[in-house]
């Protein structure tokens, strides 16, 4: 028997101590600590193992003949992996309860079983039954594709092994549990071990793996911090289930772009990949309101345009309210400051919401010009021109910085027929010629002349 060794580990950033503590001394965060078990084992840890040992290379010696990808027959799906699946490739899939993790990966072991290849589904958390359903609604009945309802390892490993199948889909990692291990299925040390026994298969035998994880309650995936750096591809499932969109972005990959984004539709049939996501953000705009305003965005690899609406009302109280949904609310409490600053705006009296239309999250700070815009448009009640678009970064003096990839962001508002742009004046130098005469551009210094531009 291995000798057990129970200690504590911080979920967050897998710092280990003896005993628990309410605050973790290495990152500072509470109640992050869970009860661990380390195991020392003098023989072979992993079931899983490599029989051959590597040998060092030249790195001009290395060829890429084993190399290769297997498309997904989702355009959308391919593009976000930066291709299509690597064989021998370990992929995690997060998102809320009810979000349609199961459904996608379903309707992907569909397509992919259609190709001829094996795809093994393990359905942990579900029976064989149950998975069934959802496979005659989604329309996945190829012989191609298998269900197998286990959670234990051992057994699932002796299926792998018998059945060699080319893409293997795990629904949830949280689920499985090793009976070496005494803690219960989705405790770190489980889903530890079990993550590492997923890459030595997927490695080992060329199985591109999909692993299926829960989230907590701030959104990120449950379980050590160490699944994220172990695994080859990490991809966050997010959406507004009320508008039935559901956005796939890309955390990491190792074989093509970060921080990409992948656009879905839920629907009866499942889920739809939607190509030209800046029609379905801009589809129930209205025009000549107060308080709207078109930035064009850019999410990974593509250029994509947002509705930010905002409403200013007066406070009833004496301290006002300050609220956003898919954007940073410290950056907006900022973009207010430089308002209430530069322009004499008594935004201190007001409450003040901003919205990303859509659902979208967005982080970069290219939409500071438009979002400034959009809240003073509502505090002085003057309507945006309907076929202008704005963007750029705002700083603290209320200077308006230049943006990157400026030109996919006007191409795309060409695109979708707007005849005018506002941005910074600096990236107005080495613009394609042409673009000025498909769409009008206006360059600004400063916050106020953004303001005189479009508000006066």
């Amino acid at each position: 028997m291995a000798k057990q060794k129970v200690f504590w580990s911080c979920v967050d950033c897998g710092h280990k101590q003896t005993k628990w503590t309410g605050s973790c001394s290495v990152c500072q965060k509470w109640n992050t600590f869970e009860q661990d078990i380390e195991i020392e084992d003098k023989g072979k840890r992993f079931e899983s193992v490599k029989t051959d040992s590597a040998k060092p290379m030249r790195v001009k010696d290395v060829t890429m003949t084993e190399f290769r990808r297997i498309s997904t027959l989702m355009p959308e799906f391919d593009r976000l992996l930066g291709g299509g699946i690597v064989s021998g490739s370990l992929s995690l899939i997060g998102g809320d309860p009810g979000i349609g993790k199961s459904t996608l990966m379903l309707q992907l072991a569909q397509n992919l079983a259609q190709q001829g290849l094996t795809v093994l589904y393990i359905c942990g958390e579900e029976s064989v039954e149950q998975t069934s359903l959802r496979a005659s609604r989604l329309g996945a009945f190829d012989d191609h594709l298998y269900l197998f309802s286990e959670t234990h390892f051992s057994n699932i490993k002796a299926q792998v092994e018998k059945l060699k199948p080319d893409v293997m889909i795990v629904d949830s990692i949280q689920i499985l549990y090793k009976s070496e291990l005494p803690s219960a299925p989705g405790s770190v040390s489980q889903v530890r071990e079990l993550a590492m026994e997923f890459m030595h298969i997927a490695k080992g035998m060329g199985i591109a793996t999909f692993l299926i994880g829960h989230v907590t309650k701030s959104g990120e995936i449950a379980g050590p911090r160490v699944l994220e750096h172990i695994v080859d591809t990490v991809l966050d499932f997010e959406g507004d289930k009320q508008h039935g969109y559901r956005i796939l972005r890309s955390v990491k990959n190792r074989f093509g772009p970060t921080d990409d984004i992948a656009l879905f539709q839920m629907g009866g049939k499942g889920l739809s990949e939607v190509s030209n996501p800046s029609v379905i953000f801009l589809e129930e705009r209205q025009r000549e309101i107060p308080g709207s305003v078109i930035i064009p965005t850019v999410e990974g690899s593509r250029a994509l345009l947002i509705e930010v609406q905002a409403l200013v009302a007066a406070s009833a109280f004496s301290t006002s309210t300050r609220k956003s949904t898919g954007l940073d609310q410290n950056r907006m409490a900022l973009l207010l400051a430089v308002l209430e600053k530069k322009m004499g705006y008594q935004l201190y009296k007001c409450d003040v919401f901003v919205s990303v239309a859509g659902g979208l999250k967005i982080v970069e700070p290219a939409i500071d010009l438009g979002v400034l815009i959009a809240i003073g448009s509502s505090f002085c009640n003057r309507p945006i021109d309907a076929e202008t678009v704005v963007l750029g970064e705002v700083g603290l003096g209320g200077e308006v910085r230049g943006v990157p990839r400026i030109e996919n962001r006007i191409r795309e508002a060409i695109h979708m027929g707007f005849r005018r742009c506002l941005l910074p004046k600096r990236n107005l130098k080495g613009l394609d010629p042409d673009l000025s005469k498909k769409i009008s551009l206006i360059g600004v210094d400063v916050v106020e002349e953004a303001v005189r531009e479009l508000l006066n």
